[in-house]
């Protein structure tokens, strides 16, 4: 959805089947790697992963996503400082590589640095600066993060990736959701919304 609104910069970035992106015109999902010298970027997205407006995923080493992961609002990925502490003529600074473990959440404007890995089922909470390791199903929140709750691995929650194993229900689940959210949509309203603009916009 609004795939025009999709930026690719750099090589060595992938994504694998069934993703889901979504991005508008004031909010692009930006992919970046950067090339240069000693360093050579690279972005691998797995399966069934969710990217909305705003995402940026930028790396200098290597960013693994594994499958199923949601990325919220203007989430930030980044593997590097981008410039040197004392010397700041210098791109990229230090670097290392990140890691997400499959179906894992990052909240609306949260933030990964470098070197971090995130482990399976783990949410990182709306707004968080993540800058250290986070282990599996837990979520973590605040700056710096820190874990604020554990979840139960043993219930065994919808993620993305069993979404898919049904094709036929979710496309089922997506026309009910279309009719939703369409139901006032008329050619009527259409024709008011362009002649008779409310004077609030």
């Amino acid at each position: 959805m609004g795939a025009r609104y999709f930026d690719v910069y750099g090589s060595n970035i992938s994504i694998d089947d069934y993703p889901t992106m979504v991005a508008s015109p004031d909010n692009y999902i930006h992919l970046t790697t950067w090339s240069l010298e000693d360093h050579e970027g690279e972005i691998s997205i797995g399966k069934y992963c969710l990217l909305t407006p705003g995402v940026r995923i930028a790396s200098a080493s290597k960013i693994s996503i594994g499958d199923g992961c949601m990325f919220a609002n203007s989430a930030y990925v980044s593997d590097a400082d981008w410039h040197g502490i004392y010397d700041r003529a210098i791109p990229v600074g230090k670097s290392s590589p990140i890691t997400l473990e499959e179906n894992v959440w990052i909240g609306d404007r949260a933030m990964i640095g470098k070197g971090v890995n995130i482990g399976k089922n783990s949410i990182v909470a709306a707004g968080a600066v993540v800058v250290k390791d986070v282990p599996d199903n837990v979520v973590v929140g605040g700056n710096p993060g820190h874990i604020i709750k554990e979840l139960d691995p043993n219930i065994d929650g919808i993620t993305r990736m069993k979404l898919f194993e049904d094709p036929e229900g979710l496309r089922d689940l997506y026309d009910q959701i279309d009719i939703y959210t369409l139901k006032n949509n008329t050619l009527l309203n259409f024709i008011k919304s362009k002649f008779w603009r409310s004077k609030k916009h």
